[in-house]
């Protein structure tokens, strides 16, 4: 289970419940390799069903990792973007592309963000790409299988929040930064006149972060065109997006007996 939001400065659990029908014979939690709290149950009966009910309270506050203008180190974000020599052994997997047989198409259609920018930086070219993908592809909603590659989100003009969040991470990488890709929670704000209206609600939502040269690791939605955290609530950051399933597992019994699963995510704000 990766259900339990990322302790961090913007964010803090301050009460995290766990309720599973039927009580596991076993329950432990461990972090995985990049810090994510994984949760792991074994179950030793029969059951007809199994609910898992996590309830997390938390305090969360927007904060601005981007460069700021007055920033004495703002050339670092420059193009071509180079980290310090002694951040990459620590970013180089994350700037590895995951899907090499979209890597021309990505390729070009990431470097058009180096093009018609007043700056061309790395807050500048993110933002772009960020809104890019939010009003030009179309937002469906999906709860499972795996994401589509870069290339199918890009031919077909529409694809959920991961298959969003996928196309960044492979673009952002396609011209040299570190990206991640993160599982969560989206707050949806009550609408007020012209408030803009979110996307990726109601289930487990997902954006990306990228390290910048000269700012640290800042969070980008495409799905709603989103720059910073505003709103996310990060639980799992990874490399790859099979690496931040919710909730996963195996059971025995017979192959008719699978009913079929049901998510359903709620994010209120005191």
């Amino acid at each position: 289970m990766m259900l339990r939001p990322r302790e961090s400065f913007d964010q803090h659990v301050l009460e995290c419940s766990l309720k599973i029908t039927p009580e596991p014979e076993n329950l432990r939690f461990i972090h995985d390799v990049f810090g994510n709290c994984i949760g792991i149950a074994r179950f030793g009966t029969m059951a007809e069903s199994l609910t898992f009910e996590s309830i997390n309270r938390l305090e969360h506050a927007p904060e601005n990792a981007l460069d700021l203008p007055s920033s004495p180190d703002s050339g670092m974000n420059s193009y071509p973007f180079a980290y310090l020599a002694s951040d990459l052994p620590d970013v180089h997997s994350s700037m590895l592309c995951g899907y090499p047989n979209s890597g021309k198409v990505v390729q070009d259609w990431g470097r058009r963000f180096l093009q018609n920018l007043p700056k061309i930086d790395a807050v500048h070219v993110l933002t772009a790409m960020t809104h890019a993908i939010h009003e030009e592809l179309t937002y469906v909603s999906r709860q499972f299988g795996k994401p589509q590659t870069p290339q199918e989100t890009l031919g077909s003009g529409k694809g959920s929040c991961r298959d969003f969040a996928v196309l960044m991470v492979e673009a952002v990488r396609s011209l040299g930064l570190a990206a991640r890709f993160v599982s969560g929670y989206l707050h949806i704000p009550a609408k007020e006149g012209d408030s803009p209206s979110f996307k990726g609600g109601g289930n487990t939502h997902a954006w990306v972060r990228v390290f910048l040269p000269n700012g640290g690791w800042a969070e980008f939605d495409p799905t709603n065109g989103l720059v910073g955290n505003r709103n996310l609530v990060r639980v799992a950051v990874v490399r790859d997006p099979s690496q931040a399933v919710p909730l996963w597992g195996t059971w025995e019994g017979d192959v008719n007996s699978y009913l079929g699963m049901d998510v359903e995510v709620s994010v209120t704000a005191e």
